[in-house]
């Protein structure tokens, strides 16, 4: 009886260390994807692999530890537990992340241009010459492409604000400045501020144009932003575009 229970116990601590393995190798791979693509070490499309085979890694691993974990503390054994555990701390984060980017690219279109007025949407200008190598076009993709927006993200729509042109124009660069973004060129005489947003894992370059106009008595502000590589943004572009009107509002109100 007490060999089959030293077994089970060398079975389950086992299990635990391989769990741990996996999960501590996919824990790297993870976190190294961004910055080797950044490196230009990797290209877009092996980096995004590695990123996705992490997160596969990272599910497996926590399966592995979750059973480990659950036999060890049900032969009340503390090693193979707390080597299993640490395995799940590890390996969660990184299966949940890759689960979430994954669903998001799923059930999100696939675009990558998205802008408050899809009619007339803000143009690049000082941008442009940046854009010259990238895949991605700063042509908008006209009906077919709204038409997707307005369904995947329907509270991306104009900022109406209560203030005179000169003033919007002046809270928005600064709203653009505290964002971190990299301001490349203002027109205030158009009402036009052009800025880089870069992202932090990846360093993915997302361009913003930022068009000031005149609304009845006070100002109306139109937004796009448009990734330079990839087909689907998996909704950064809207996410930052609510969030930048968020802040522009709040602060055209004094918040």
């Amino acid at each position: 009886m007490g060999s089959r229970s030293g077994l089970t116990g060398a079975l389950f601590e086992k299990a635990a260390i391989t769990g741990l393995g996996v999960a501590a190798v996919s824990a790297l791979a993870f976190a190294i994807a961004g910055p080797l693509y950044q490196l230009g070490s990797l290209g877009l499309r092996e980096s995004l692999t590695l990123f996705r085979y992490a997160g596969y890694g990272g599910l497996i691993g926590a399966v592995i530890c979750l059973a480990a974990a659950a036999g060890a503390r049900r032969k009340a054994l503390t090693k193979p537990l707390i080597v299993a555990v640490a395995g799940l701390l590890l390996s969660l984060p990184v299966g949940g992340l890759m689960g979430y980017w994954s669903y998001r690219a799923v059930t999100l279109p696939v675009i990558h241009d998205i802008s408050t007025d899809t009619k007339n949407p803000p143009e690049f200008v000082a941008i442009l010459p940046l854009r010259a190598n990238s895949p991605n076009s700063a042509i908008y993709g006209g009906p077919d492409l709204a038409a997707k927006q307005h369904k995947a993200y329907p509270r991306v729509v104009p900022a109406l604000l209560d203030v005179s042109t000169a003033k919007a124009f002046d809270l928005a660069l600064m709203e653009a400045r505290r964002m971190k973004w990299e301001i490349v060129g203002t027109d205030p005489a158009q009402g036009r501020i052009e800025a880089t947003d870069t992202t932090r894992w990846f360093g993915f370059k997302d361009d913003v144009v930022i068009r000031v106009a005149p609304a009845g008595s006070g100002s109306r502000v139109d937004i796009r932003s448009v990734s330079r590589v990839g087909k689907s943004d998996v909704g950064t572009n809207a996410c930052r575009i609510e969030w930048y009107l968020y802040r522009l509002a709040k602060s055209a109100r004094g918040g």
